[in-house]
């Protein structure tokens, strides 16, 4: 009797590349709503009247529910079948996109985006782990990651720009409408292509585990976003603060004890991957506070529309994928990770200290463009080697674990970054407009104090991140630093 062909074995899938083309679209519908709703933020604030304080949950609302369940949505793929949650999750992410365009309060807005969140850590790994069942001889599978990759890279330009397209012609509702259409593609295309499959080892689902760190991401973020109305001192902010930490230590130890834990912590006893995950944790901290602030410098400030601010923000995307290109492939290699890495988090303090310059009557050629390419430039030394030295090396059982990992810090750090900076920015503002009453001008300078308190913060969170990574990280030499692997597997994350 003939024993089965295996995966790698069996003839390829005559449709791959019409599967590939419905894996990008939903792929691509997940990475535009990471900046496609900033540009819409100012337009959305003034139509639903919500406060400055406020205006960072429709950002965090996003990213903390996408964040904290990314490591369980991995799991429901295997548990239910990679088809059927690629298309619950393609689903359920159009209608909490539909319901947010419609929300005609805050807190409707706010709910369809945790929706949205939701949903999209179910569609997420299920789109990675379809690719790779696709795909499996491998010249055609990295011609197929490369394709994923580059759809993953420029999502965030891509956002940008559109958001501003819709707000400015259409309306900033469209920059949610707009996943409905992406949606249809996909399930349409789901349906008609995929194959049902299913892990035959049924991973039992670590309920405990998700609860714990989700429970205590909120805490965490929602303390952050009080101590702007409440005090640093208050008893609801240190309460929840207290809250937080005490549930996500929780979860680091129920890791040790469950069955199937959703982040086994062997993952984290390599040195270079502890630093790797604490170097894109902090680069995303610091880079939320980037795109939400500059969006309101740009078009509240400078009275820029929606779409020139989106093109305001191509320069740094650019140089974030040429600096990429070198760190990749010469940075890393000559000087190894432990220079490479620090040496761009400095770099990206360093344009965050120059951006500090704006003003009321600074141009964008002199004040804008110039620090934005520095950022650019160290970004990109931080977030490719940083994410395919997380992900390079790990046993093949964890290599789902690792990779949605990084997605998890990537997206906690977003929110944790726009929680604490909308309120260190807020509350500078609040301190500005007290230190100088009747003063006609004093709002639109406040607005100004803000946006500088936030970029200086963000360049300590990077000087601190810089130095935290230069100990963390092993004195390797360049030759022994996970270069090329490191640009093949950063660009499914970028």
């Amino acid at each position: 009797m003939s024993l089965p062909a295996s995966p790698a074995s069996a003839p390829p899938d005559p449709r791959r590349w019409w599967v590939l083309a419905v894996i990008g679209a939903a792929q691509l519908m997940v990475v535009l709503d990471a900046t496609i709703v900033n540009i819409a933020l100012p337009s959305a604030q003034v139509d639903l009247g919500f406060s400055d304080s406020d205006r960072q949950w429709v950002v965090t609302a996003y990213s903390l529910a996408f964040g904290s369940l990314l490591l369980i949505g991995g799991r429901l793929a295997d548990l239910f079948g990679r088809k059927r949650a690629f298309l619950a999750g393609a689903a359920g992410f159009a209608l909490a996109s539909a319901l947010a365009g419609a929300a005609g309060s805050f807190e409707l807005l706010i709910l369809g985006r945790v929706l949205q969140g939701i949903f999209g850590a179910v569609l997420a790994p299920a789109c990675l782990t379809l690719l790779n069942t696709t795909f499996t001889a491998g010249r055609e599978r990295a011609k197929a990651l490369g394709v994923f990759g580059a759809i993953a890279g420029t999502g965030g330009a891509i956002g940008l720009l559109l958001g501003g397209v819709l707000t400015e012609h259409l309306s900033w509702r469209w920059t949610l409408y707009v996943n409905l259409v992406f949606a249809v593609l996909a399930i349409v295309g789901g349906i008609l292509l995929l194959h049902p499959a299913r892990d035959p080892g049924r991973p039992r689902l670590d309920v405990p585990g998700t609860l714990f760190v989700s429970t205590g991401l909120f805490c965490v973020v929602y303390g952050l976003s009080e101590a702007e109305s409440d005090g640093w001192t208050s008893a609801t902010t240190l309460g929840l603060l207290a809250a937080g930490t005490v549930l996500v230590a929780a979860f680091a130890y129920w890791q040790t004890r469950a069955a199937s834990p959703l982040l086994p912590l062997r993952i984290l006893q390599d040195r270079n991957r502890a630093a790797s995950f604490t170097a894109v944790l902090v680069a995303a901290v610091g880079m939320f506070g980037i795109f939400l602030f500059l969006t309101y410098y740009l078009q509240v400030s400078l009275g820029y529309s929606p779409v020139s601010t989106g093109l305001a923000f191509l320069p740094m995307i650019f140089a974030l994928v040429l600096s990429a290109q070198i760190a990749t492939n010469i940075s890393v290699r000559r000087t190894g990770l432990r220079v490479a890495v620090p040496g761009g988090m400095l770099l990206a303090a360093g344009g965050l200290v120059w951006l500090t310059g704006i003003g009321l009557d600074t141009g964008y050629a002199s004040h804008v463009l110039p620090p934005l390419i520095v950022i650019g430039l160290g970004l990109g030394h931080v977030m490719p080697p940083a994410i395919g030295a997380a992900t390079a090396g790990v046993l093949p059982a964890d290599a789902g674990a690792a990779s949605a990992t990084v997605n998890t810090m990537q997206q906690v750090g977003g929110s944790i970054g726009t929680a604490l900076l909308n309120t260190l920015a807020a509350s500078a503002a609040t301190r500005y407009l007290t230190d100088h009453p009747g003063d006609p001008a004093a709002r639109a300078e406040a607005g100004i104090h803000s946006f500088t308190t936030a970029f200086w913060w963000s360049a300590g969170i990077f000087a601190a991140g810089a130095l935290a990574t230069a100990v963390l990280y092993r004195s390797a030499t360049p030759a022994e630093e996970p270069a090329e692997s490191s640009g093949k597997t950063a660009a499914l994350h970028l």
